[in-house]
C-alpha cells in the first residue's frame, strides 16, 4: 500500500524548497502544512496572517489527517508529500503516524533562530519544534519505524547527494528535475506564503549554503535550550556524499 510521506520540519528550515523539489516529480503530489489552521486554533499563537489562515482551511486537525490518508488510498498512483511543522502537533490523535512514512528536517539553531524571530519576535523552544522533533523521532523508532533525518546545511551543501540518499530511503528513484523549479509561487502554497515564502519564490533551485553572520546575543538563552535537541537529531542526519562523514 502507498503510504503518504510526512515531513516534520522546524520553521525556517528550507522546508518549502524541499516541498518544491518533490513537486517536480510526476509521481508526487505535495500538500503544504495542512495542520497550520489547527495549530493556530488550539494554541492561540500570534502569527502573521493567522486569522486569514484559519478562515482558509479546515482547523480540525484530526479530520484533516483522516482525509489525507483517505485521499492517498483513493489515489495510490500519486504519493502524497505532506510538509508539516513539528510544533503543529498539539492536541491531536497521533495514530495516523502508523499509516505514514515520516522524515525530519532540522537546521542549526544558530542559523534558524535569527530568521524565525523576524516573524515570531518572542519565539520560545516550542515554536522551534526542536524538542518535539526529537520526541517524535524517538517515539517512531520505538515503534519500529526508521525515519530519515535531513539537515538543512547538509542538504544545501550537496542537494543531489542528499536527495539521492533520501529517495532511496523512501523507495523512489532520484530524478534530476528535483534540483530545479520555476521561480514564483505554486498553486499548492498555503495562504501564508506572502508572509513566509519571499526567498523561496525568488529561487529556481536549492541556494548555495552560506554561513550566517554573528549570532544575536539576546537569543543566546533560547539557543542554549535548542542546541541539545538539534545535536541529538544531527547525529542521525544524512551526510553529503561529496564530503564523506564530515559535518
Amino acid at each position: 500500500m502507498t503510504t503518504p510521506i510526512c515531513l516534520w520540519s522546524g520553521p525556517r528550515n528550507v522546508s518549502t524548497a524541499l516541498m518544491y523539489s518533490f513537486a517536480q516529480r510526476d509521481d508526487i503530489h505535495v500538500v503544504d502544512e495542512p495542520l497550520y489552521g489547527h495549530y493556530l486554533r488550539v494554541s492561540g499563537a500570534d502569527h502573521p496572517g493567522g486569522q486569514e489562515v484559519m478562515d482558509a482551511m479546515n482547523c480540525d486537525g484530526d479530520a484533516v489527517m483522516r482525509e489525507l490518508i483517505d485521499q492517498q488510498t483513493r489515489d495510490p498512483e500519486k504519493r502524497l508529500f505532506i510538509k508539516h511543522m513539528a510544533h503543529h502537533l498539539v492536541d491531536l490523535d497521533l495514530g495516523f503516524l502508523r499509516q505514514t512514512c515520516n522524515l525530519f528536517l532540522i537546521r542549526d539553531p544558530k542559523e534558524m533562530l535569527p530568521s524565525l524571530t523576524v516573524q515570531v519576535p518572542h519565539a520560545q523552544l516550542a515554536d522551534t519544534g526542536m524538542k518535539r522533533q526529537w520526541e517524535l523521532y524517538s517515539e517512531l523508532l520505538s515503534e519500529g519505524q526508521r525515519p530519515a533525518v535531513l539537515d538543512s546545511r547538509e542538504l544545501l551543501l550537496d542537494p543531489e547527494g542528499v536527495l539521492r540518499q533520501l529517495c532511496d530511503h523512501l523507495g523512489h528513484v532520484f530524478t534530476a528535475d528535483m534540483l530545479e523549479w520555476p521561480a514564483g509561487p505554486r498553486a499548492e502554497d498555503g495562504v501564508w506564503a506572502p508572509h513566509w515564502y519571499h526567498a523561496v519564490h525568488k529561487s529556481t533551485g536549492f541556494a548555495a549554503y552560506r554561513p550566517k553572520p554573528e549570532f544575536p546575543a539576546h537569543l543566546e538563552p533560547l539557543l542554549v535550550e535548542c542546541q541539545p535537541w538539534y545535536d541529538l537529531l544531527f547525529e542521525q542526519a544524512i551526510r553529503p556524499t561529496n564530503s564523506g562523514d564530515q559535518p
